[in-house]
């Protein structure tokens, strides 16, 4: 077991960046990298290593202490959702997801009450899961079929959602659906729905290429009948939600790809200088060097840029051209770094063997989700112009 036994030794570790970092990656090598192999196969998350992640406080890292939660910073998060996904990115998604769209939503959107009722469950032993994407909105994130219908001082939901990260083990949802449709995006609202309310279920969960054990699936909402106190913010204002959330969200990616790339290349590192070819070492061939010194330059850039924009929303300064540029360069370093990092494992790279084939094929997501690179490009393009 490592050194963070209580959630408090997570709050004075988080104080000091690099016993904190050494906390958290002695924690994901010695609880969570024995379990990676059946979690991938098995395409699930081991429920007691999820109960682990629970008592640590990693569910809960900006939730106030009074909520149940560490009260520490966006920054910490982003340390721990990189050193997680350093050895499963599969686990760190799950802590992201529910730190930087579930938990975040709230403290920023969500009234008194919603505090009090949902953010000590997040924190202690509910998972949380965002639902904005459906089968016809993907990029087009706001051309949303769900409706949400008045009926009284209730609100009545309709609709499916797709490609839920967290959707099987979730117990809380925030759910977007259109309350306004002649409105267009101005009728977007979001609200809290609980897993038990009647006409909700959880759908199919795809079989993915990467982040097998990270459950992906559809939600189905039928005559679901929510109250008005479950409404977060405003009626009609679900698209600031959803923005503003996903803002942020992205750099989370950013950090889940980092430490994908880190650990893909801090594997390789062991790897060359164990395996001989022609009478020495691998790691001596200059070829072979400036491949490692590239890569380990280009995480480090991607380190770079999460860490900014991750600092400056702790700052409360504006920070979406950081956010989405450090999500375009750590989706992309990922991919490129994984797949070198196959390369110089020669033919073992390319079996289950050696966990270099896995974080290749987890590296694949992060161009798509929470906003595909056109999506980021777009956002870069429209900022810079803006002044």
């Amino acid at each position: 077991m490592s050194t963070l036994t209580h959630p408090a030794a997570l709050t004075v570790l988080s104080e000091d960046e690099s016993g904190f970092r050494e906390a958290v990656r002695d924690f994901a090598e010695s609880e969570v990298a024995p379990r990676v192999p059946r979690m991938d196969a098995g395409h699930q998350l081991d429920s007691d290593l999820i109960s682990l992640l629970f008592e640590l406080g990693f569910m809960g890292i900006e939730t106030p202490e009074h909520y149940g939660g560490i009260g520490s910073s966006f920054f910490t998060a982003v340390l721990v959702v990189e050193e997680l996904s350093r050895v499963d990115p599969s686990v760190g998604v799950l802590v992201d997801v529910q730190n930087t769209l579930v938990n975040n939503a709230l403290l920023k959107w969500g009234t008194e009450e919603q505090v009090r009722r949902h953010l000590p469950r997040l924190a202690s032993g509910t998972v949380g899961a965002y639902a904005l994407s459906e089968a016809g909105s993907g990029s087009d994130a706001f051309a949303l079929a769900t409706r949400a219908v008045r009926d009284g001082t209730d609100w009545v939901l309709n609709g499916r959602k797709m490609w839920i990260t967290n959707g099987a083990e979730a117990g809380l949802y925030i759910v977007f659906a259109n309350a306004r449709p002649e409105l267009g995006y101005k009728g977007i609202t979001a609200f809290i729905v609980e897993r038990d309310m009647p006409g909700f279920a959880v759908g199919k969960k795809e079989d993915k290429l990467g982040i097998r054990a990270s459950s992906t699936t559809e939600l189905v909402l039928d005559d679901v009948r929510v109250p008005a106190t479950c409404v977060l913010g405003e009626v009609g204002r679900g698209y600031k939600v959803a923005i503003e959330t996903l803002n942020e969200g992205r750099i989370g990616i950013g950090a889940q790809m980092l430490g994908l790339a880190q650990g893909a290349l801090d594997h390789t590192i062991r790897y060359v200088q164990e395996r001989e070819q022609f009478g020495r070492p691998v790691a001596e061939f200059q070829a072979v060097q400036f491949q490692l010194a590239q890569m380990a330059t280009d995480v480090e850039a991607a380190r770079l840029m999460v860490y900014n924009a991750a600092r400056l929303k702790d700052q409360g300064t504006r920070f979406l051209r950081e956010a989405a540029m450090a999500k375009l360069f750590a989706s992309r370093m990922a991919q490129r770094v994984s797949s070198r990092c196959i390369d110089l494992h020669g033919g073992y790279g390319f079996t289950r063997e050696y966990p270099v084939e896995k974080l290749y094929r987890d590296a694949k997501i992060g161009t798509i989700y929470e906003g595909t690179d056109n999506m980021q490009l777009q956002t870069i393009a429209k900022d810079l112009l803006r002044g």
